[in-house]
């Protein structure tokens, strides 16, 4: 049975939405930026200034913890489209070797968070700062098991949890659109599914819908803050799978502006143009 997580590397490689009561907001800006850029090195001094500045933040750790992962993903080579654009290459994929200190530091990072969270939400279940950092947790955790250990199955209860942290989010804060990067990416993959997919995941309480998936990532794409590079990222993936290379290759051209130091979006773009000459 095919069934994969991204983001929330899921992300959600990560799951972040605008707030304005972040003391030093800029320090997450910055980070992800780097981050996406390639520069983790960089983007891991701002995440731990930030949590620094604001010791009870469960944000603090979660942001470190997806530089931590997206940094592997970059070593490994798990963020190459084309693993994912045709699902037997996807199949084919062999388990990864993470480097066990940055695991570590990870898993360390994700048990930080989660506390955090958990402490605060016991306290109020309204915070926004608690959901979102919850929902990137249970989504990091999501994309580790899925694309380095290929325990695609075991990722989806982290699955569930960050989609849920994330639609609570949503009823709180609509316009806080990167959190329509879980619930984007879990429809769109559900609904791309074969029929009997399909139907064991909705009796296990999963619901999918390929459009409505590809118009909340477009959503986040267009006006998420943190997690719009990541949601573009995720749209040429979905754009390719679907034979739309052209689309593909106006968000990689835009990425690629974007992020000059990140050469994975100029490789890509040359690749799709290799491949519209033959």
């Amino acid at each position: 049975m095919r069934v994969f997580v991204t983001g929330a590397m899921i992300g959600a490689v990560v799951l972040l939405c605008c707030l304005p009561n972040f003391a030093s907001v800029s320090l997450l800006d910055s980070g992800f930026y780097s981050m996406y850029d390639l520069d983790f090195a960089d983007a891991q001094q701002r995440f731990i200034a930030y949590q620094e500045e604001n010791p009870d933040d469960p944000m603090g750790p979660a942001a470190e913890a997806a530089g931590l992962l997206f940094s592997e993903f970059d070593r490994l080579g798990v963020l190459k489209a084309q693993m994912f654009v045709k699902d037997a290459s996807f199949e084919a994929r062999s388990k990864f070797a993470p480097d066990p200190v940055v695991v570590e530091k990870f898993e360390a990072a994700i048990q930080r968070s989660r506390m955090m969270a958990q402490k605060r939400l016991a306290i109020n279940g309204t915070d926004r700062d608690a959901l979102l950092a919850s929902a990137l947790a249970a989504g990091l955790q999501a994309d580790y098991l899925a694309l380095v250990q290929k325990r695609n199955m075991a990722a989806l209860r982290y699955t569930r949890q960050a989609t849920g942290y994330a639609q609570r989010l949503l009823t709180l804060c609509p316009d806080c659109y990167d959190a329509y990067v879980a619930t984007g990416i879990s429809e769109y993959l559900i609904g791309s599914s074969s029929a009997p997919v399909r139907w064991i995941l909705r009796a296990r309480g999963f619901a999918g819908d390929k459009r409505g998936g590809i118009k909340k990532l477009q959503l986040a794409a267009q006006h998420g803050r943190y997690l719009a590079p990541f949601a573009r990222i995720l749209l040429t993936i979905a754009y390719l799978r679907d034979k739309q290379p052209q689309r593909a290759r106006v968000l990689l051209a835009d990425l690629k502006a974007q992020f000059p130091q990140n050469m994975l979006f100029a490789w890509e773009l040359e690749r799709l143009g290799s491949n519209a000459t033959r």
